[in-house]
C-alpha cells in the first residue's frame, strides 16, 4: 500500500463522509450520523468505486466509513483508495466478508476497523466513535533520523557504478528496510529502471522541462515503485533531445527527497561534476566507483582531489569493481599506492551472476546472495552506513527530516505507524 492513512493530522475538512451499497446501511448511517451532528447528506450511495470516485476530486474527511461489498479484490481496491485519501483520514470500511485474515491485512494497510454486514446501530456507533478517540488523539512523535544522501560516480564507463548504485538502493530498502529514493541523472542513456525491469516513466524529464512543478505531490507521483520502500527516479529521454538545466531542478529533486525518505542514492555522471557542482553540497557519503587499470587510477586520483577541494564534507569510499580473479592490469596494492588511500571494497568480477541479474531484471546484490560477489556487496553496505553514521555524529549531515512527513516517507512498516488495537472481533473469530 503506497501510502497508509496515519491517525492524528487535522486540517479543515469535513469530519465524515460515507460511501455505502445498500440501502439498510444507508439509511443508518444517515440516522447516525445526523445523531452526531454530522451533515446526512455526506452518506452516499456507491460504494469503494464511488469512493475513489469522489475523493478523487475532493478533499478527504476526518473519518471514513466504506462499503467494501461490491469489491471484487478488498486490498488491491484499498490500495486505489490510498492513492486519493490524505494522510489523517481514519477510515473504516464494512464488508459481507466474514474471513479473519482479510480483516487483519486490511487492518495492516492502514484501515482502523472493519465491520461485518449486517451490522446494528450501537455497533456503528461504537465503531465511529473510536474512529473520533483514534482522529483526535496526538500523534507520537516519529523518531528522528538525519537523512543519507550517496552519490556514486565512476572513474570510468563501464566499471559498473551503475549497477552498484541500484545495489546500495536495494539493500538500504530491503535490508535495512530505510525507504530509499534512487535518482538515475543519465537522463539520455541511464539503465538504473532497466536493471529493475521497470519502465522509466517521464518523471525526471517532466522535472528537468517544469522544475518549478517539483514538489511533494510531483514526487509522489513521478516516481517508480520498486518496492513498498523503494522508489526510482529516471529517463529515457531521445537522443535527439538536449536536456538543457542549470542543475536547479536536480537540486530541487534532492531537496523533496530529503523530505519524503531516509535514504537518497544518486547515479552520478562524472560528467555532471564539472556541470553542476553544487550537487555534491550535501552529500553525506560519495562511492567513487573504479578498477585497476592504468586509465581509471589517473582519473581516481582527479575525481578524489576534485571532491577534497569541491565537496570536504563528504566521506569518501573507494570502491574497486569487477576485479577479476586472475592478475589485474594493476595490482590492489600498486594502485592504491598511486591514489594514496586504500581501496575501501573490492566487487570480484562473476560473469554468471551479473548474466542472471541482467535476465531477470534483479539488481547484483539481489542476485549474488551466498556468493563472494553478495559479500561483497553486504561489506559495502556496511561501509556506507558505518561511513554514514559517522557523519551524523560528526554533525555534519543537514536537512533532518522526521519520517512521515509526506506520503512516500509513510511507506515501510505499516503496523508500526498504526494506533494499538483492540483484539479481533469475535463475530470474525468464529
Amino acid at each position: 500500500m503506497n501510502a497508509p492513512w496515519k491517525p492524528g493530522s487535522g486540517g479543515q475538512r469535513d469530519p465524515f463522509h460515507a460511501f455505502v451499497c445498500d440501502d439498510h446501511s444507508f439509511d443508518m448511517l444517515r440516522a447516525v450520523a445526523a445523531e452526531l451532528g454530522w451533515a446526512p447528506e455526506k452518506v452516499n450511495k456507491g460504494g469503494m468505486r464511488n469512493a475513489v470516485q469522489s475523493l478523487s476530486i475532493t478533499a478527504s474527511p476526518q473519518i471514513l466509513f466504506v462499503d467494501m461489498s461490491e469489491s471484487g479484490d478488498p486490498l488491491n481496491d484499498i490500495n486505489s483508495l490510498a492513492e486519493v485519501c490524505e494522510p489523517g483520514t481514519v477510515v473504516i470500511a464494512a464488508g459481507q466478508v466474514n474471513d479473519v485474515r482479510l480483516y487483519r491485512d486490511l487492518v495492516a494497510s492502514g484501515i482502523q476497523d472493519y465491520l461485518l454486514k449486517p451490522f446494528g446501530a450501537d455497533q456503528l456507533r461504537d465503531a465511529l466513535a473510536q474512529a473520533q478517540a483514534v482522529f483526535m488523539a496526538p500523534r507520537d512523535a516519529a523518531p528522528e533520523r538525519p537523512h543519507a544522501t550517496m552519490a556514486v560516480i565512476g572513474t570510468r564507463g563501464g566499471v559498473g557504478a551503475s549497477s552498484i548504485a541500484t545495489s546500495l538502493a536495494w539493500m538500504l530498502s530491503e535490508k535495512k528496510k530505510r525507504p530509499t529514493a534512487l535518482l538515475d541523472l543519465d537522463v539520455h542513456f541511464g539503465t538504473n529502471a532497466l536493471a529493475m525491469d521497470l519502465e522509466p516513466g517521464r518523471g525526471l524529464t517532466d522535472a528537468i522541462e517544469n522544475p518549478s512543478r517539483i514538489d511533494g505531490l510531483f514526487i509522489e507521483r513521478a516516481m517508480v515503485r520498486a518496492s513498498d520502500t523503494l522508489a526510482i527516479l529516471s529517463a529515457e529521454a531521445p537522443i535527439s533531445q538536449p536536456m538543457m538545466t542549470d542543475g536547479g531542478a536536480f537540486y530541487q529533486l534532492l531537496e523533496e527527497f530529503r523530505l519524503a525518505f531516509e535514504c537518497s542514492v544518486m547515479d552520478l555522471p562524472r560528467n555532471m561534476l564539472i556541470q553542476h557542482p553544487h550537487l555534491m553540497a550535501d552529500v553525506n557519503v560519495t562511492l567513487v566507483v573504479t578498477e585497476l587499470t592504468l586509465a581509471a587510477a589517473r582519473d581516481t586520483i582527479r575525481i578524489l582531489s576534485w571532491l577534497k577541494t569541491n565537496a570536504p564534507q563528504t566521506r569518501v569510499l573507494v570502491v574497486a569493481n569487477r576485479v577479476h580473479p586472475g592478475a589485474p592490469e594493476i595490482s590492489r596494492k600498486d594502485f592504491e599506492q598511486s591514489i594514496e588511500r586504500k581501496v575501501d571494497v573490492i566487487v570480484p568480477f562473476d560473469l554468471r551472476i551479473a548474466s542472471q541479474a541482467a535476465k531477470l531484471g534483479k539488481t547484483l546484490a539481489e542476485t549474488a546472495k551466498g556468493s563472494k560477489v553478495g559479500a561483497a556487496c553486504a561489506s559495502l553496505l556496511d561501509e556506507v552506513l558505518g561511513a554514514a553514521e559517522s557523519d551524523d555524529e560528526a554533525g555534519v549531515a543537514k536537512g533532518a527530516r522526521k519520517k512521515g512527513d509526506s506520503l512516500l516517507g509513510k511507506i515501510g512498516d505499516f503496523r508500526s505507524m498504526m494506533p494499538s488495537r483492540r483484539k479481533d472481533k469475535a463475530a470474525l473469530d468464529n
